[in-house]
């Protein structure tokens, strides 16, 4: 066993990240007041527009049945014998990567009847799908393969039913534009659409052969135990390329804010406002975003929205990976310049100190919160710990509690004093054109 990086965790002892064999990690995250046990399977590869629909598609044929259950019925029918496990899907955008794989969830052996070891089963299955997916003369099941391509080209269709998702990924894309922080996590229409069976195999076995993995476990079970079934569900994963690390890239400010105008049938306006920090401090970021957009007590939050009625919902976002902050807000057509003018001037106010000091005391309560609930959920202490593993960062979220109770005024106002505007995304009705 090769320790990578002990993590220190004051709710969570002994919190540990593992090498089990070539570009394999377990993150041990030991619990005893949880009845369930999580099992997480992510393989972290770099987000391209090229990959992504490829990577999706075949994370989701995997799960449709392996060699000794080629079908979601038996697949159902063995999860059921496990006292209702479940196995499902993940595709996620962590940074400038894309995490696709599994999560498992299934009674923790504390509680199981007769002391029946549910570890051990998860974790083959587990295997299973990844190492040995059900297969007709070479490639996926072309049934599976045609299912699966259309359920994943209505799912990227289905982001434009949501305008608020819609618009926030498309300032993203266009603030990123030729960045993989601006590729969706699904990839996009065209490439899904022109997805053959034998690209994504390929796809797969690449990605299986040579791509990071990381391994979660929350439960009660000891570390060694939770180890010797893991290497054994993962005997067959083919490592015959080195896995090359992932670097995230630094947002490069345009020389002019960027606008862009798009025009949809929609009867409310949708205007987001992407800024670059040039600030390294994300402590100091992290709360000023927090005092100005990311909070019900944010200045966003009750001046633009309650106070001056310009937004029906108006919230910032903290992109710490990019060192961006992104406003999403939804307007009527009219109230552009204003709703606009108002965003650029609450975010003056922060940068000038225009603080009662209850917005500070309320940032922080608002963030030490956040941290505090962390651990009463395995889904959020896997999600977390995902994102720190992909983005090659190492804080718990007590060290990051921490930060956030020593960041100063002098340091927010002088991280903040370095935001920029960047780009300008408003998203209009098609009568705007007449």
């Amino acid at each position: 066993m090769t320790a990578v990086s002990p993590i220190p965790q004051k709710e969570l002892n002994f919190v540990t990240r593992t090498q089990l064999a070539g570009g394999v990690y377990l993150t041990y995250l030991p619990a005893k007041k949880f009845k369930t046990s999580l099992l997480s399977a992510q393989f972290v590869v770099p987000l391209r527009w090229e990959t992504a629909s490829a990577n999706a598609l075949f994370s989701a044929v995997l799960r449709r049945g392996t060699v000794s259950y080629p079908d979601m019925g038996l697949l159902s029918r063995y999860l059921d014998k496990l006292y209702g496990a479940r196995i499902d899907t993940t595709i996620r955008k962590k940074g400038e990567t894309q995490c696709v794989g599994f999560v498992a969830s299934l009674i923790d052996d504390s509680f199981a009847p007769g002391g029946e070891r549910l570890l051990e089963p998860a974790a083959k299955l587990l295997g299973e799908l990844i190492c040995h997916p059900v297969t007709q003369d070479g490639l996926f099941l072309e049934e599976y393969f045609e299912s699966e391509k259309t359920n994943l080209i209505d799912a990227v269709r289905s982001i434009l039913n949501d305008k608020r998702a819609y618009a926030d990924s498309r300032l993203l894309q266009e603030m990123c534009v030729g960045e993989p922080y601006g590729v969706p996590r699904l990839g996009n229409e065209q490439i899904a659409a022109a997805l053959h069976p034998q690209l994504v195999w390929e796809a797969y076995r690449q990605l299986i052969a040579s791509s990071r993995l990381e391994i979660f476990y929350s439960g009660s079970a000891e570390q060694s135990r939770v180890e010797d079934a893991l290497r054994s569900a993962l005997a067959d994963l083919p490592r015959t390329e080195e896995t090359t690390p992932l670097e995230q890239t630094r947002h490069a400010l345009p020389e002019e804010p960027r606008l862009i105008t798009e025009r949809l049938d929609v009867t409310q306006g949708k205007l987001g406002v992407g800024f670059s920090c040039g600030s390294q401090d994300a402590a100091a970021l992290l709360v000023g975003n927090t005092l100005f957009g990311g909070s019900s007590n944010s200045k966003l939050f009750l001046n633009v929205r309650e106070k001056l009625s310009l937004c029906y919902y108006a919230s910032s976002l903290y992109h710490r990976q990019k060192g961006l902050i992104t406003v999403s807000s939804g307007i009527e057509f009219e109230n552009y310049q204003k709703a606009y003018d108002e965003i650029l001037a609450q975010l003056e106010a922060v940068q000038k100190g225009q603080l009662e000091d209850w917005e500070l005391e309320a940032a922080r309560s608002t963030l030490l919160n956040a941290y505090a609930s962390m651990g009463d959920s395995q889904g959020k202490l896997e999600n977390f710990y995902l994102g720190q593993a992909a983005t090659g960062r190492d804080e718990t979220p007590e060290i990051l509690a921490d930060q956030v109770r020593s960041v100063t005024l002098e340091r927010i106002l002088s991280a903040m004093g370095t935001v920029k505007l960047d780009t300008v995304y408003f998203l209009q009705g098609k009568e705007a054109e007449a």
